[in-house]
């Protein structure tokens, strides 16, 4: 059977961004696999566009392929998270300090950005919108900077760090997340840089020290669980379903 013929509005950029969208709301999970097969049916394109795709997250470090297995999301290990987020507290820290001028003209954006987050964390089963505002807000400071490149290295840094954060930190101290980012918009609202720098770095600080390498132990461990016991249950569900499994009189 041939392949389905390339929608003209989807691209290889395209379907990349998708998939890395879904990884930072946490509907792709560190060591999921991406069947080629099953994307180009989802985005109606030929398996070589997918594979251009995926090849261009790869090259970005989200997706990895394994030999005679396929594609599948990048796992990072415990000392890639620590690199991350150190990373993180050296970029972001120096674009604040570096910024040469006040950023009162992005404040209102950024206030806004933190209300957003604020309401996707009052609703308990906005998990993966809460996640993406979470991740967007230090994309949206990069985009107030107007440098293009500083803007993508942050949008990788966040996706990486949703990876990250999925397997080795815990999912309740969204609202810690919130309160610093507000102090670091009051603290660049009333012009103090400093004081926003300094803020920013305590906030990445914070985060890393959340970092967990035995979160990632468990859920493998949890996974191999199911894995393990899911078959089992499925059969029993069918033995009484059809009678088999009822107990004799």
């Amino acid at each position: 059977m041939s392949e389905p013929q390339d929608a003209p509005a989807t691209g290889p950029a395209l379907i990349a961004e998708r998939v890395m969208r879904s990884i930072v709301e946490r509907k792709l999970r560190p060591g999921e696999r991406l069947g080629e097969k099953e994307l180009a049916e989802v985005f109606g394109v030929s398996r070589t566009m997918v594979r251009e795709a995926l090849m261009q997250l790869q090259a970005r470090g989200f997706v990895e392929v394994r030999s005679r297995q396929g594609w599948y999301v990048v796992e990072p290990s415990f000392e890639e998270a620590q690199e991350t987020y150190a990373a993180r507290r050296v970029l972001e820290s120096g674009m604040l300090r570096d910024a040469g001028r006040p950023l009162q003209a992005a404040i209102r954006t950024l206030r806004e950005h933190v209300a957003q987050e604020r309401g996707a964390i009052a609703e308990a089963d906005n998990a993966g919108q809460r996640s993406v505002l979470l991740a967007d807000f230090h994309v949206c400071l990069a985009e107030q900077m107007g440098n293009r490149f500083l803007t993508a290295m942050m949008a990788d840094l966040s996706a990486r760090t949703t990876l990250v954060s999925a397997l080795y930190q815990s999912q309740t101290e969204a609202q810690h997340s919130n309160a610093d980012h507000e102090a670091i918009v009051d603290a660049l609202a009333a012009g103090d840089m400093a004081r926003a720098e300094q803020l920013m770095r305590e906030h990445i600080d914070a985060l890393a020290a959340r970092l967990d390498q035995n979160l990632a132990y468990r859920a493998r461990l949890q996974d191999r669980l199911l894995d393990a016991l899911q078959p089992q249950a499925a059969q029993a569900a069918q033995a009484t379903r059809t009678g088999r499994g009822k107990p004799r009189g």
